[in-house]
């Protein structure tokens, strides 16, 4: 076994226990056509995997990819990122107290409309292709006739008027102004009794769990009864159901009429296909990709089905690559130009790809690209700044001042002691009486960064800003009122709160995304920050600050792929090898609970526990249960919490909120969250709440704490890749202890285990725009 720096055996303990880990439970995927749905867990947020139809992800955005994780994962994996991004909440908060997830989600909804109704003004469609032929052609030609006009377009998932529907005929009025985001917020829809009854006698009747009545109504409105009677497949738009449920929920309902090749089925397949795939980060999938998954749902036509869906409206085709020009045709037809010659043979162009997408994505990216290109291109160079940069605090600080003064739009890269260059940005820009913020995933990002600036009033979370809850508000034009916004945490955002983000900037303002590259992305569709940075669509200042300490060390050498030893003579890194899960779970609270407070001081609530997965005996499920019984032993009179438990809030799909819990009343669980007081209404407390003494990777991404425990157990091999080894072992200030059960497969994975790729049209889009010769 490879062993790490700082390497210190035996000072956490000897107690060895001897359990194994957990078999993957039969079944877990599921009978095939057989089982009834389900009902969803909403919590789970799932996380990006690489493959359309890979097992789901769960809680607030992480797969583990471990055997041992199937048996969580199959009903709960899509429920809140479906319930978050796709349905109204069903009930209606009060007006004057609205969440960060609805306002943000306003927004999000806010957003759609509009750039639906700028799609709407276009003349054209959104793909080009008179040079494909054959299938690719045909799906071309069907979404033509579809936007045109020319075939009906009725959409398979087509939501009543009050939820963001996909595809909305926009009127014949000049675009609206930006509006705040509370004012975009709409009334909830209200559940009636006899929606819900309805839904429960089909669904009963179909076999599938009453528990998912509500669900159905939220994603389909108060006619879900009769839709899902006339087309029981459309119970695959519901959170957690997967298509051998649906299957049977549909012969149970048709009889056996209905085949693998009906069109409803077929349909819905194709839009599950391309949700799965954004839930593992994809905004577009190739369309062999998603012909293949048909195929193994047992559709007889995968090329007849891709057709029909698209001519129905369900996913919007796209192309990428070159076209062949006219004379490249006639060259291939055998034409030849006046010197008689043929075409130059010898020309080599990128194949054309056919990508398969959902609207709402689609349409995000080019709103997306088209708000980067207008602070682009709309941004004057400051003069008056070279002061601010010869007084920086650092050479990359200068720098990244000097170049913000002269472009709209920075990418800026580095590490953790990165984060002061953007604080000196925003600090030298306040100093010239410029409406400056910083913006951060988590409220401890938010902590960090106003303890940089020195003024609490300079930081923000970004879904505090974009809801109005925090920051300058809104101007009189409806933009945020900032000359400068810096996102720092870039890698967190997704294509959808992006595309608010920069919809909601004047035009002059500037933005700086400043991240580090290394970490995981983000938990929602889309890499926005990375696919920015390969663009080149905007200037890069790339930080010269290396992290400090041994921890800074070690977290270096693993970004460029080396698991190097370095000195820890402070024991700043240690190392405890296990033997099997049970053992891992042993030592794990034996160093939250002894070790690290008596060698380091940190107290039990300032170590944080990362793993891999949720499922197996040693996810965060089994670790937080483990470590509530040592640290804060009790009934769970609250919904199974008690006061003094550590958990993490899920408001909104790929946001986890750390917290602690307070008390619980009649309105609901009552949490402190970074001291930020938050009320859980009962309803919710079930499927957005869990404890959280243990996270996973993409839950602690963006947050710090004074120490990490990061848990490797033998059946987490799988699950490791180096943005993952990167993201855990970064989240240590002053101690990183390592319960190392995985062998080889740790440097393997450093070495030889890159980011997941995703599928997205984001830098394309970025590279055809026209940009500045700053930008070059």
């Amino acid at each position: 076994m490879t062993a790490l720096p700082g390497e210190t055996p035996g000072t956490v303990g000897t107690d060895t226990p001897q359990d194994t880990v957990s078999p993957p439970e039969a079944g877990a995927e599921g009978p095939e056509h057989a089982e009834a749905p389900d009902a969803p867990d909403a919590s789970d947020a799932p996380d990006p995997s690489d493959a359309p139809d890979a097992p789901d992800a769960s809680e607030g955005g992480e797969s583990s990819g471990t055997a041992a994780d199937a048996e969580d994962d199959d009903a709960s994996g899509d429920a809140e990122a479906e319930a978050g991004a796709d349905a109204a909440p069903a009930e209606a908060a009060p007006a004057a107290e609205l969440s960060e997830a609805q306002a943000e989600l306003a927004a999000q909804r806010e957003l759609r409309e509009r750039i639906e109704k700028r799609k709407a003004e276009k003349t054209g469609p959104i793909a080009a292709g008179t040079g494909l032929s054959g299938t690719a052609a045909e799906l071309l030609a069907a979404v033509r006739a579809v936007e045109s006009g020319e075939k009906a377009g009725t959409a398979f998932f087509d939501r009543p008027a009050e939820a963001p529907a996909a595809r909305r005929p926009a009127p014949a009025a000049a675009q609206p102004p930006r509006t705040s985001a509370p004012d975009a917020v709409r009334t909830a829809r209200t559940v009636t009794p006899e929606a819900l009854d309805a839904v429960r006698a089909v669904l009963t009747e179909g076999g599938a769990p009453e528990a998912l009545a509500r669900a159905a109504v939220g994603a389909l409105g108060e006619q879900a009864a009769e839709l899902l009677r006339t087309d029981p497949w459309r119970l695959l738009a519901l959170p957690g159901v997967r298509p051998e449920q649906a299957d049977g929920f549909a012969r149970a309902l048709l009889g056996a009429g209905c085949g693998p090749d009906d069109g409803r089925r077929t349909a819905a397949l194709v839009g599950w296909v391309l949700e799965r795939a954004a839930l593992q980060g994809h905004t577009a999938l190739d369309a062999d990709v998603v012909r293949t998954a048909l195929a193994e749902r047992a559709v007889g036509d995968p090329d007849a089905a891709v057709r029909d869906a698209v001519e129905e409206g369900v996913a919007l085709v796209f192309q990428e690559g070159d076209e062949p020009s006219a004379d490249d045709a006639g060259a291939a037809d055998g034409e030849t130009d006046e010197a008689g010659d043929a075409g130059d043979a010898d020309v080599v162009r990128e194949p054309v790809q056919v990508l398969l997408g959902l609207d709402r994505y689609a349409l995000a990216e080019e709103s997306l690209a088209d708000g980067l290109a207008r602070l682009v291109n709309a941004c004057e160079k400051a003069a008056d700044w070279a002061e601010a940069a010869a007084s920086a605090p650092s050479p990359s600080a200068a720098e990244l001042i000097r170049t913000t003064a002269a472009a709209g739009l920075v990418a800026h890269s580095g590490g953790e002691a990165a984060r002061a260059e953007p604080a000196a940005l925003i600090t030298a820009a306040r100093g010239l009486g410029l409406r400056a913020l910083g913006a951060t995933h988590s409220e401890d990002g938010r902590r960090r960064l106003a303890a940089a600036t020195g003024d609490p009033d300079t930081a923000v979370t970004l879904s505090g800003l974009l809801s109005g809850a925090q920051g300058p508000g809104r101007d009189e034009d409806g933009a945020l009122a900032l000359d400068l916004l810096v996102v720092l945490d870039a890698p967190q955002l997704d294509v959808e709160g992006a595309a608010v983000l920069v919809e909601a900037l004047a035009d002059g303002a500037r933005l700086v995304l400043s991240g580090d590259p290394g970490v995981l992305g983000s938990a929602g569709a889309g890499r926005v920050f990375a696919d920015v940075l390969a663009s080149h669509a905007c200037p890069q200042v790339v930080s010269r600050t290396p992290d400090p300490g041994p921890i800074g060390e070690l977290v270096s050498g693993i970004g460029i792929g080396e698991l190097n030893q370095v000195d820890a003579p402070g024991k700043e890194v240690v190392i405890v090898p296990v033997r099997d899960a049970g053992e891992a779970v042993h030592r794990t609270v034996q160093l939250v609970a002894d070790s690290v407070p008596r060698a380091f001081s940190i107290p039990s609530g300032e170590t944080q526990v990362i793993t891999v997965g949720h499922g197996g005996a040693a996810g965060t499920r089994a670790l937080n249960e483990a470590l509530k019984q040592r640290l804060n032993p009790g009934p769970g009179r609250f919904g199974g919490f008690d006061p003094g438990d550590r958990v993490v809030h899920v408001p909104a799909p790929g946001r986890a909120v750390p917290g602690v819990v307070l008390s619980a009343d009649a309105e609901g669980l009552r949490l402190d969250c970074g001291g930020v007081p938050v009320v859980v209404p009962q309803e919710r407390v079930e499927s957005s709440v869990r404890h959280g003494w243990a996270l996973s990777a993409h839950q602690a991404a963006g947050m710090r704490w004074p120490a990490a425990v990061v848990v490797l157990p033998g059946d987490a091999a799988q699950g490791l890749s180096r943005p993952w080894v990167y993201t855990a072992f970064g989240r240590g200030e002053r101690h990183l202890s390592v319960v190392h059960g995985v062998d080889q497969a740790l440097p393997r994975a450093v070495a030889q285990v890159p980011a997941q790729e995703r599928t997205t049209r984001l830098r394309p889009l970025l590279e055809a725009l026209p940009t500045p010769d700053a930008a070059s």
